[in-house]
């Protein structure tokens, strides 16, 4: 099948308030433009210095979402353009976002990455950790010198464990819509400019479907659009 074939289907089978990003790693731009061909405008991409190469050679009315793990000193590259940081897992990558997002005169929109797998590969903040990062930004923009004022935490992000337990996979995502709620009980509730918590961001080709049903806003689907990773032509 190609591209905009699989692409049309996985949109017809999306709720209307659910986004998605296309997550186009190790692709060529000649597959991202077939699929923005048809239609598609948001793109993830998981290193800095691939996705900044695509910025550069594609269209400038698409949306780069930056899915991987970032590394602090990285920032600088994809803080001119980038839409949204899925992968914010410490609050030293948040102020280093924020830092370089200020140098380019931008608001940049953040998810704070939530560790719900049972792996220790996978990154993410435990609950603590999570309301300590929400915590230090409400306290900042209630303050007379809001530091903060470059970055804007829409929503959360996670990763279910790689696993064919149905049961076990859906018990995380909804452990992560529990957080979802009861941060934006605490949070959002508190009319801060910098925390805006509207995105749930779960969910990717094997389990996205699940993740709907659990509640999530935006899906990160790569393989069932594009085929596996680097497959050959």
């Amino acid at each position: 099948m190609s591209i905009q074939k699989n692409l049309n289907n996985i949109k017809s089978s999306l709720p209307e308030h659910v986004t998605l990003v296309a997550v186009s790693k190790t692709k060529p731009v000649s597959d991202l433009m077939e699929a923005y061909e048809a239609g598609q405008r948001i793109f993830g991409e998981n290193k800095i210095q691939e996705m900044t190469a695509k910025w550069e050679e594609m269209p400038k009315d698409i949306q780069w979402h930056m899915i991987g793990h970032v590394q602090t000193n990285k920032v600088k590259y994809m803080a001119p353009f980038v839409s949204l940081v899925h992968g914010v897992d410490s609050f030293k990558l948040l102020k280093e976002i924020n830092k370089q997002a200020k140098k380019n005169n931008r608001i940049i929109d953040c998810l704070l990455q939530v560790h719900i797998a049972d792996e220790e590969t996978k990154f993410g903040l435990d609950e603590k950790e999570l309301e300590e990062i929400l915590k230090q930004l409400l306290d900042s923009a209630r303050s007379d010198n809001n530091v903060f004022k470059n970055v804007r935490v829409v929503g959360l992000m996670g990763m279910a464990t790689f696993t064919e337990d149905q049961n076990q996979i859906k018990k995380e995502f909804e452990y992560l819509k529990s957080l979802f709620e009861k941060c934006k009980r605490h949070f959002d509730s508190a009319q801060c400019d910098n925390i805006k918590l509207k995105t749930l961001s779960m969910g990717m080709s094997g389990d996205y479907e699940l993740a709907i049903s659990c509640g999530s806003t935006m899906v990160r689907i790569g393989s069932s659009i594009f085929g596996n990773r680097n497959y050959a032509k």
